[in-house]
């Protein structure tokens, strides 16, 4: 059984940092595709960072680019998301989720649909006030 935990959410000010961990469980990860996903209240799911097995990619939609950085410890089944300059809107339940063998690396928009994510974490709260 595969299982995603997130960790590392909490209130900070705008303009502040934080970082979200996530740990895997079940097997290694190192040939999963790993991303992190956003859902503000009200709103729908939105795409935040992903990063390809070896870790050598990553993507970012350009609402975080610049400010959040995907990275992983293959060694520790762990992924971070290091969220910088953070603004009201980054408000939102971060999760973790993780996928091998239904993402083309050549198409790039494929690393931002949560359908072909396969094993979702519970979710870290992540509240950014003005």
């Amino acid at each position: 059984q595969v299982q995603l935990v997130e960790s590392g959410g909490g209130l900070v000010q705008a303009g502040g940092s934080l970082r979200l961990s996530c740990a895997g469980s079940g097997r290694a990860f190192s040939g999963y595709t790993i991303a992190w996903f956003r859902r503000a209240p009200g709103k729908e799911r939105e795409f935040v960072a992903a990063i390809s097995g070896s870790g050598s990619s990553t993507y970012y939609p350009n609402s975080v680019k610049g400010r959040f950085t995907i990275s992983r410890d293959n060694a520790k089944n762990t992924m971070y998301l290091q969220m910088s300059s953070l603004k009201p809107e980054d408000t939102a339940v971060y999760s973790c989720a993780a996928q091998i063998g239904a993402i083309r690396p050549w198409i790039t928009s494929d690393y931002a649909d949560a359908l072909r994510y396969n094993y979702w974490g519970q979710g870290t709260q992540v509240t950014v006030s003005s």
